[in-house]
């Protein structure tokens, strides 16, 4: 029998059975904690603006949505929030899921920290963004029940520290490769966990910069 949590039913089909297995032989306990977190967040978020959505797909977009701050899925130059939503496609085209399904999934993870933007996109996209803005930053922590907090948070534990240690996470994944900050939330990781080193790409710098001569 699949969980539930906070009346969320986990996905017990075949391919969230092995998406479950491969994020945790992949990653600690704080992201796949964290990516089970979004789940239920995202799905909760789905459920109280009456979205229809397709849980299995939401379920997967929130479990690989970190894949890309792992070591394996790491590539040396794409964006980890890339890295991830590549890392999905191939997982769900060895399973042979619908194209437009997988699209929606790749999208759903490569856009999460771009906000202003998933929300006004088709619900697995904007409930995988809900669910990480909720576990990650706080937004709509009031929308929830304390009863709904505690149930996911009983079964998928915060660590203790776990803002500093999310942070931690982030800068470890893109350390390497500080180029792909730019224009992304990602930037401020860098900026407060390597400022001797970090220089933030500045917009209006590479406009003025351009080869062109007006």
């Amino acid at each position: 029998m699949s969980d539930i949590i906070a009346g969320i039913r986990v996905p017990d089909s075949a391919i969230a059975r092995a998406a479950t297995q491969l994020v945790r032989d992949t990653e600690d306990d704080l992201l796949f904690n964290h990516s089970r977190r979004v789940f239920f967040w995202g799905a909760l978020t789905g459920d109280r603006r009456a979205l229809k959505y397709d849980p299995e797909l939401l379920y997967l977009g929130a479990m690989f949505h970190d894949m890309g701050l792992t070591e394996k899925y790491s590539s040396p130059n794409l964006r980890f929030e890339v890295d991830g939503a590549n890392t999905a496609r191939d997982f769900m085209k060895s399973y042979g899921v619908d194209e437009r399904d997988i699209e929606d999934v790749w999208t759903s993870i490569a856009l999460h920290t771009t906000p202003g933007v998933p929300e006004h996109m088709r619900p697995t996209i904007a409930l995988v963004t809900a669910g990480v803005e909720m576990d990650v930053l706080g937004i709509a922590y009031h929308d929830f029940t304390h009863e709904q907090r505690d149930h996911v948070c009983e079964h998928h534990p915060r660590e203790r520290n776990f803002k500093e240690g999310i942070i931690d996470h982030f800068a470890q994944g893109i350390i390497k490769k500080p180029e792909t900050t730019f224009g992304n939330v990602k930037a401020d990781v860098l900026a407060l966990k390597d400022p001797e080193n970090f220089v933030r790409g500045n917009f209006c710098s590479i406009i003025l910069g351009s080869a062109w001569p007006i």
